[in-house]
């Protein structure tokens, strides 16, 4: 681990920056925050109008003046000022007066595995710009094994992966240490976008950016596999006339257009395994994968890899929130760490 644990119990917060959804977690407190990582802005005026899940309700229906912007794109700050004015807003005056009152005031954050260092600078401007005096940075990977209680700490392989909006992360832990790990630039957008392209080119229909995930859900329980229904009835804009229109697609198309950005993260798992001693696959072989992020609900995905990979796959509880609960649990002292006795002289 690069942060030592003792360090970790000084921060007063911390915060899960994704590039879907933004998450704070304040000791004493637990998870304050939880919502979309969106804001929108008047560009005539630079005020900010809206946060979180209103900003996002306004994506594609504002008038030519209102911007909605993301400032985090796959898990790094690519707009600090704008993420700033947006956790102000999301956290509210309330709790940024509480936060306020530690005169040394710490912070932790979550970076995706082989950040750049570019890219840390951001995660801790930013927060500094909250007030924080220290900054402390985590490796997603590991502050999401913590949160779904694999045994990190432990001389024994655990294999996680973490399913988001921009990336996917895969990893091998031991000893609270990476092992291998390989960071995949494909994830829930990816997937959005391959539903999107196939409507189009296949039906001359433009979806609403809106209407993705609920076609996801569609394809009913088993998603990816080859059980839901045959068709299902998808409404958007005709590209030629610009009408609005009603098509019956293939289910089973749609399935085909989504399998294939999601063989990029096949080829990630094989790397990682591929570079982890054997003795460590032999016990993957019996834990298998377990699967994090908001992208690991998409239906029938642990299902596909199940399949593919012949290893057993699980969801967390909580998929979506592991990170951020992570985090809490090394900030409230609740981690051990694996302390090694010399041997007697």
């Amino acid at each position: 681990m690069t942060v030592s644990l003792e360090q970790l119990r000084r921060c007063h917060f911390a915060v899960d920056l994704g590039a879907a959804r933004t998450r704070v977690y304040v000791k004493g407190a637990g998870l304050v925050v939880d919502q979309p990582s969106v804001a929108a802005v008047n560009s005539r005026s630079g005020a900010l109008i809206a946060v979180g899940e209103f900003a996002e309700k306004m994506t594609g229906r504002t008038p030519d003046y209102i911007r909605v912007v993301r400032p985090i794109s796959g898990g790094t700050v690519v707009d600090i000022e704008m993420a700033q004015r947006m956790l102000r807003q999301l956290l509210g005056d309330k709790m940024r007066r509480a936060l306020r009152r530690n005169l040394r005031l710490r912070a932790a954050a979550c970076t995706p595995h082989d950040a750049d260092p570019l890219a840390q600078r951001a995660t801790i401007e930013t927060l500094v710009g909250l007030g924080a005096r220290k900054v402390e940075l985590v490796d997603t990977l590991i502050a999401a094994a913590i949160g779904c209680g694999l045994p990190v700490e432990r001389p024994e392989a655990t294999m996680i992966m973490v399913c988001g909006a921009a990336a996917t992360q895969v990893a091998v832990l031991s000893l609270g240490s990476i092992v291998t790990a390989d960071r995949i630039p494909v994830g829930g957008e990816a997937v959005d976008h391959a539903i999107v392209q196939h409507l189009r080119h296949e039906h001359e229909l433009m979806l609403p950016s809106q209407s993705v995930r609920p076609l996801q859900l569609a394809l009913s329980e088993n998603g990816l596999t080859s059980q839901g229904p045959a068709q299902t009835e998808i409404h958007g804009r005709d590209v030629a006339t610009g009408l609005p229109r009603s098509v019956r697609v293939d289910t089973a198309a749609v399935r085909d257009a989504i399998h294939t950005p999601l063989t990029a993260v096949l080829d990630g798992i094989g790397k990682v395994l591929r570079g982890c001693p054997p003795d460590l696959v032999a016990d993957l072989a019996d834990r298998g994968i377990v699967m994090v992020g908001g992208s690991a609900l998409l239906p029938g995905f642990d299902e596909m890899l199940r399949e593919a990979t012949g290893m057993p796959v699980h969801i967390a509880e909580r998929p979506d929130i592991c990170a951020a609960q992570g985090l809490g649990e090394m900030l409230e002292g609740r981690i051990e760490p694996l302390v090694l006795n010399p041997l007697a002289a």
